[in-house]
């Protein structure tokens, strides 16, 4: 079995007890974004997983784009994320 050379975790455990991998990530061609999806992304680059350059690089992503995400998810979870709940949230 072959693994690719990376830098970083290849796994990290998240403070509920889950473990999270690169393989739980999205795919880097991903353009649906789902709030699970956006989710993960921001669980992994804050719990050390991948770091943000490169998160922000793999998938097209903006700095204020990321800390949009951050923030809400921060704020108030991963129902923030959802696309119908974004004027919800922004207003408060």
């Amino acid at each position: 079995m072959f693994l690719k050379k990376i830098d970083g975790p290849r796994a990290v455990t998240l403070p509920d007890g889950t473990v999270m991998t690169r393989a739980d990530l999205p795919p880097s061609e991903t353009r649906r974004w789902v709030a699970s999806r956006k989710a993960r992304v921001v669980r992994a680059v804050q719990y050390g997983l991948l770091p943000l350059k490169e998160a922000l690089d793999r998938y097209g992503l903006s700095e204020e784009e990321f800390d949009l995400w951050r923030v809400a998810v921060e704020q108030y979870g991963e129902k923030a994320l959802k696309v119908t709940a974004l004027q919800k949230y922004r207003q408060l």
